[in-house]
């Protein structure tokens, strides 16, 4: 029986021919292009020249691009005093998530395999834990705290059921996407910003693709090792880094008309609305008394 650290003894197998470019790295393509997008540094704050917070994801923090502190005047704040620290707890988890990624890529290992499955998990997990909104709450639920409790258990047990057949977890972690977009639908139920609405759409188009990306290389492996080109899931990193770097600036769209009411968040482009390849982000503005 072969040890679960060993190469290739996960239950799954990219499209990609294994050791073809590398006698160490089983997966060329899908090792080198995750672990670029996976990159750890978290987003900044700039300044405006205004009072106002900005939140600001920089273009090398390519995927589940975040904020780590915000400008107020002339003062840096850390995310508790202006009001947004749980997002320097996904540091660590993204951290992990993407050497795991790079590690079972390389190795298709059993280990690598749910190190990689579990870290996105987790992942989630502290997302779902920090952003989800109070509103939409069991009604069993009451406080944030409690929310924090449920996830946990709700991660711990399918932390758990993920050993009982590995090759399910993708499909499983695919699924929970249909849950942000019913979310992402209620909420723009609710917004009449033209900019939320065409931010929604970019990141549901780079999800579709990416997606189909998935798809195609899991369930259509034989055609494309027929052309020679059995590249897709690397394509699927890149289309879902893009679909999660304008699913992020929404989450704090969303998350900042609930938990800051007396800021008016907006949402902008950088370097500018005109550049073909832009970086989305959300300003914060004081509404007018």
């Amino acid at each position: 029986m072969p040890s679960i650290f060993s190469y290739q003894s996960a239950e799954v197998d990219w499209c990609e021919s294994n050791f073809e470019r590398s006698a160490v790295i089983a997966e060329y393509y899908n090792t080198g292009g995750w672990g670029r997008l996976r990159h750890p540094g978290a987003a900044f704050g700039i300044q405006t020249g205004r009072d106002i917070p900005v939140f600001f994801p920089p273009p090398h923090s390519f995927e589940f691009a975040g904020a780590g502190g915000c400008w107020y005047g002339e003062r840096f704040l850390s995310f508790r005093a202006c009001g947004r620290a749980e997002l320097c707890h996904l540091k660590v988890p993204l951290l992990l998530a993407g050497v795991f990624s790079m590690y079972f890529h390389m190795t298709l290992s059993y280990v690598g395999q749910l190190l990689d499955e579990l870290s996105i998990l987790w992942t989630l997990a502290v997302a779902y834990s920090f952003w989800y909104p109070q509103a939409y709450f069991p009604k069993c639920i009451k406080t944030r705290r409690h929310f924090f409790w449920l996830t946990g258990i709700t991660t711990v047990i399918s932390t758990l059921m993920s050993f009982i057949k590995p090759t399910l977890n993708a499909y499983a972690l695919n699924c929970i996407a249909f849950h942000l977009l019913y979310m992402t639908w209620r909420e723009l139920k609710k917004c009449n910003d033209k900019r939320v609405h065409r931010m929604a759409a970019v990141m549901v188009m780079w999800w579709v693709l990416a997606i189909t990306s998935w798809i195609s290389d899991r369930w259509l492996c034989w055609l494309w090792q027929a052309i020679n080109f059995p590249y897709f899931h690397s394509f699927w990193h890149v289309l879902i880094a893009m679909s999660l770097l304008y699913c992020c600036p929404l989450v704090i769209y969303f998350d900042v008309s609930y938990e800051m009411p007396s800021f008016k968040p907006k949402l902008e482009y950088w370097p500018s609305d005109s550049w073909p390849v832009v970086v989305p982000y959300v300003t914060l503005e004081e509404p007018h008394k």
